[in-house]
């Protein structure tokens, strides 16, 4: 169908790396814990009923999770993951989609994947939960987009 040439901006996969943890479920489920926790800590400073130190450690535990899951998650795996500094060239065929960098080359079947997700600057194609590609929209123009989405859409569901 298509292919495109591209790189990555770190800020973008900073982003879409965020985008992805804050759509797993289970990181879902922990946040709203963790800020119920915290509301209901500062009720009950506000009200007397705990003292500042338990107000003060739950504003702590809160802060700390949002840092690690919005700062440091996503810069770790941004530098360990080499791919982030790739130059790569993309193709979207009927049968499976071919990626290639200077050093190889490798195709997936459709099949391969589970899922498909958009979100604003990348195309977040999964394998499983967890083991996912991301390929910039940037990589394509602006117009070929909502065909590129069908084409996924038809491809992956």
């Amino acid at each position: 169908m298509t292919s495109s040439y591209f790189t990555y901006s770190k800020p973008k996969v900073l982003q879409a790396l965020r985008f992805h943890f804050f759509s797993r479920n289970e990181i879902k489920i922990m946040i709203i814990v963790v800020n119920i926790f915290a509301i209901s800590a500062a009720v009950l400073y506000f009200t007397g009923k705990v003292s500042p130190l338990a107000f003060l450690m739950s504003s702590t535990l809160w802060l700390a999770l949002m840092f690690a899951f919005w700062m440091v998650l996503p810069a770790i795996i941004y530098r360990k993951a080499t791919t982030f500094k790739d130059h790569f060239k993309v193709s979207f065929e009927d049968q499976h989609m071919f990626l290639e960098n200077e050093r190889g080359g490798r195709s997936w079947p459709w099949k391969d994947f589970s899922s498909f997700v958009e979100s604003t600057n990348f195309f977040h194609l999964y394998f499983n939960s967890r083991a996912f590609f991301i390929i910039p929209k940037s990589a394509f123009p602006k117009t070929d987009w909502p065909g590129i989405r069908k084409f996924l859409k038809e491809k992956i569901g």
